[in-house]
Formats: C-alpha cells, sequence, structure tokens
C-alpha cells in the first residue's frame, strides 16, 4: 500500500523538488521501492497490475479456504450431539437423536414428513451411516449399532421375527402357551449398559409401518461386508421386500406373537 500510494505522489508531480522528495520518501519502505521507474513506463505499469492480480488471487484463495473450512466443521458438528449423548452413556437421548439424523440425511422430503420412507435409504450417503454406526459400536464396546444388528439378523437368516427375539424388541409372556410382544416404548426398552444387556438391542428403528425401513437400512452398503454373503438385490431394495413371512408348513414357528409394533 506504501509503494502505491507513493507511485500516486510521483505520477502527479511535476516539479524537480517534489521528484526529489518522492524519492527520499520512498526510501523507508527498503528496496522494492528504490526499483521503481517513471509511472509512465511499461515497467511501472506491469509492477502495478502483477501487485493486483496477486492481492486478487490471493483473496480468491482466503475465500476458498473459508468455505471448505465451513463445510468440514458443519459436516464435523452434524453428528456432535449424538457423540455427546453415547460419550455420557445417555442412550435413550442417542436413540431419539439418531432418527433425528435419519430423517435429516434422508433428504428435504423426509424434513418435510418427519419420517423416512423406505424407499428413500438407499439415497442416505455410506459415509453418515457409517459414521452414526461407528458412533455407537465405538460407546457401547461393540454392543450396539446397525451393523452388530445387521449381523444377527442374517444369522436368522433374515426372520424379522427371529431377530426381534435375539435383540429383545420382543418379550416372552408369562402364559402357558410360549407368547411373546412387543415391548412397550419407551419403558419396556433397556438404556443402560451392562452384562444383560442384549446385543444389538440399540438403536430402535420404529417399525410402525412394517420391517421394509429396517430392512432398508440393514441391506445398506454401508453396512456390508465380503464375507456377509447378503445375497440382496437392488430390485429387491427398491420394492422394499419385507423378509418376516408368516411360517407356514413342515417346521413352522408355533409361538403366537401379538403384532403391535410401538417403537
Amino acid at each position: 500500500m506504501a509503494t502505491t500510494n507513493s507511485l500516486h505522489h510521483h505520477h502527479h508531480s511535476s516539479s524537480y523538488t517534489h521528484h526529489r522528495h518522492n524519492l527520499h520518501s520512498q526510501s523507508h519502505f527498503g528496496p522494492t521501492s528504490l526499483s521503481l521507474k517513471q509511472p509512465t513506463s511499461a515497467a511501472t505499469f506491469s509492477l502495478i497490475c502483477s501487485a493486483s492480480s496477486s492481492s486478487s488471487s490471493a483473496s480468491v484463495s482466503a475465500v476458498s479456504t473459508t468455505n471448505a473450512s465451513a463445510t468440514t466443521a458443519e459436516t464435523a458438528t452434524k453428528f456432535d450431539v449424538l457423540e455427546n449423548h453415547l460419550v455420557n452413556q445417555n442412550f435413550r437421548q442417542a436413540d431419539e437423536e439418531t432418527r433425528r439424523l435419519l430423517i435429516q440425511i434422508a433428504g428435504e422430503a423426509a424434513v418435510k414428513r418427519g419420517y423416512v420412507f423406505f424407499s428413500e435409504v438407499k439415497t442416505i450417503s455410506t459415509e453418515d451411516l457409517q459414521t452414526i454406526d461407528n458412533l455407537w459400536t465405538k460407546h457401547s464396546d461393540g454392543r450396539f449399532g446397525y451393523s452388530v444388528q445387521r449381523k444377527i439378523w442374517l444369522k436368522v437368516k433374515k426372520d424379522f421375527t427371529r431377530f426381534f427375539v435375539k435383540v429383545e424388541w420382543m418379550k416372552l409372556l408369562d402364559t402357558e402357551v410360549v407368547q411373546y410382544n412387543y415391548r412397550a416404548f419407551p419403558d419396556e426398552f433397556k438404556w443402560e449398559l451392562n452384562d444383560e444387556t442384549p446385543l444389538g438391542h440399540l438403536p430402535l428403528t420404529n417399525a410402525l409401518r412394517g420391517t421394509q425401513l429396517l430392512k432398508c437400512v440393514l441391506s445398506h452398503p454401508a453396512f456390508a461386508t465380503a464375507d456377509d454373503n447378503s445375497g440382496e438385490t437392488e430390485e429387491e431394495l427398491n420394492r422394499g421386500v419385507a423378509v418376516a413371512k408368516e411360517q407356514t408348513g413342515v417346521g413352522a414357528d408355533k409361538r403366537v406373537f401379538n403384532t403391535n409394533y410401538s417403537f
């Protein structure tokens, strides 16, 4: 800035005295000022343009860096609330925040609607789902998370009735006939992590509209591994085919279930 002011002063000076005074003033700004020529010369014009161009480039670079930093910060803070709940073992609050996040990352339509359609799950980014799952598994010693639930689901051959029993979303009733009923939300679910907490009990996925949503979440590529042999096809995912079917014929499950999804 000091050099530019000096050039401006020099350009409008016509007397030798002013010229000497200007050179004297330039001596306070170091070697760069000493290299200046008459402002009408090509060298001076080139220097001015070069300085202006460098300044503009620096400004653009600074703006780009700021925008990149803002994007990174937004990604970093999106899951901060969930992480805070999990770090403090507030699993009930973490479960609620997980549902809120799923709606948010599923897109604008899901946000306006207030819940996620099973067909929207495939549009959720792998990175987002893995981040949520990693937080759950990390802060539960590997006992909670979608990837944990997926392993259980595959182990029971994708039978959701057996899956609900395994993760204890259903409870055994005290009756003469073996009967199971779905736990009442939220009081009958287990919000503490201890030796008696069933593997894969959290996070919950609302199955009020059926098991399609849960199926699509557990079938998402974010949780697929090379050795799980899931066998899912794109056609199945798009249709949201429910794996849990009524058992009939040889080997049918004779237990009685009260189908009342309330979580």
